[in-house]
């Protein structure tokens, strides 16, 4: 089944907002079979939004709008709405009823033009939003059917996913499976693996599909299969799956779609240890990573975000010597922070970063990117020293992703963890 989305909002087209909702709803199509195959950025202009509905219409079933139901005057998608599927704009009592308890959760006062909300075409099917005010809209013409949905992200994703697409999938029932296996490399850019296993991806039947889904310093591998017998379809999915975790080895990470700070998490409470972490160029982004998991606080004990010499000297104990001879970007540094972390904060393991992220601050022998890295188990120490490319957010984000991936490798090393 193909879908078509239209996000709406002259914020969108000028850059003050990004559109993130096209994304997640192709990732939750995804896994059913459907797919997203045009998506429409129009601003708050009538003719803009009924010109991209007719698009749609024309090569899709499903459309799906973001966008343009806020109560003020600039969000006109309900009266557009109801311009091309008719009916009249009233007041519908259920959405009042709804929109008032939204407002009473958060602690607010109902003022009048938030309860405009409430006002709907008579041409559509109301789905309750239960996590904002702006209701969702469901419109069927000819056979084809529009959801309207709000632009708020975490209300489209939620709502989305727990009231639409279930909704969705009853109207359009496939007799086709459609499974996933996913694995995580890691030492490999994506045009390098391709070339390593291009005999193995070229013999895949064609119901399985390899697909690569690269990030830095990591490659999610996955494996779609599409196929009429899910038994059948699911054999043929471990088998293939079991042959590239065999090829590649050491490289494989993961052998289930995690993030790594999951996969960290795994480790760490199958083998009873905890872990800190002590970042200069990083900022805290490791410990951020960690904790956005649940449960990290089973393992995570702390950090320490040692940005000056002096802190990493007085809290850290990295010798003044140390500093003083090799500088705060360099091995015995960084290795010296992992010891001094796991000591004050009472860990097994521990996370160090110390680098330039830039812009400046970099010379001919530290240039900006370069980042030395220490991860810290009850095995020993493990360094290495990087050179990410890209801008300040950028290498954070890759010294991020290596200190994490490091202390993985490292754990799984020295336990034997597969």
């Amino acid at each position: 089944m193909n879908v078509s989305v239209i996000a709406i909002g002259d914020e969108l087209l000028i850059g003050q907002v990004v559109d993130t909702n096209s994304g997640d709803i192709a990732r939750m199509l995804q896994p059913h079979g459907w797919s997203v195959n045009d998506v429409q950025v129009v601003g708050d202009s009538s003719e803009a939004i009924l010109t991209a509905i007719r698009r749609g219409f024309e090569i899709s079933d499903v459309v799906l709008t973001t966008g343009g139901l806020g109560p003020t005057k600039d969000d006109i998608t309900k009266s557009v709405l109801c311009r091309f599927f008719g009916g009249e704009l009233r007041e519908d009592v259920s959405v009042l009823e709804n929109v008032k308890e939204v407002v009473a959760k958060r602690g607010l006062k109902l003022n009048d033009l938030t309860a405009t909300q409430a006002v709907v075409p008579s041409s559509c099917r109301v789905i309750q939003n239960k996590v904002g005010t702006a209701p969702l809209m469901w419109f069927e013409q000819n056979g084809k059917i529009l959801v309207s949905m709000p632009g708020v992200p975490f209300e489209t994703r939620q709502m989305f996913q727990d009231a639409v697409l279930p909704d969705l999938l009853k109207r359009f029932k496939s007799n086709v499976a459609i499974e996933h296996r996913t694995i995580l490399v890691t030492g490999w850019s994506e045009s390098q693996l391709a070339m390593e296993i291009s005999d193995w991806e070229n013999a895949l039947p064609s119901y399985i599909h390899l697909a690569y889904l690269p990030k830095p310093g990591l490659i999610r591998l996955r494996l779609d299969g599409v196929y009429h017998d899910k038994e059948f379809l699911n054999e043929e999915l471990d088998k293939y799956k079991s042959q590239l975790i065999a090829r590649l080895a050491e490289d494989v990470l993961c052998d289930e779609d995690y993030t790594l700070q999951e996969i960290l998490l795994q480790y760490l409470n199958k083998l009873n240890l905890t872990v800190a972490t002590a970042e200069s160029c990083t900022g805290g982004n490791i410990a951020h990573l960690i904790t956005s998991v649940a449960g990290s606080s089973s393992v995570f004990m702390g950090s320490v975000v040692a940005y000056s010499n002096d802190v990493k000297h007085r809290l850290l104990s990295v010798k003044q010597e140390t500093l003083d001879e090799y500088g705060a970007v360099s091995i015995p540094t960084v290795e010296e922070m992992a010891k001094g972390v796991c000591d004050i904060v009472k860990t097994d393991c521990g996370i160090v970063t110390s680098g330039i992220a830039g812009p400046g601050g970099g010379t001919i022998d530290k240039p900006v990117g370069m980042v030395c890295i220490a991860v810290k188990s009850p095995g020993g120490i493990v360094s290495d020293t990087f050179y990410f490319p890209g801008n300040r957010g950028r290498v954070i984000e890759r010294a991020s992703t290596m200190g994490l991936i490091m202390l993985i490798k490292h754990l799984k090393k020295g336990y034997g963890l597969r």
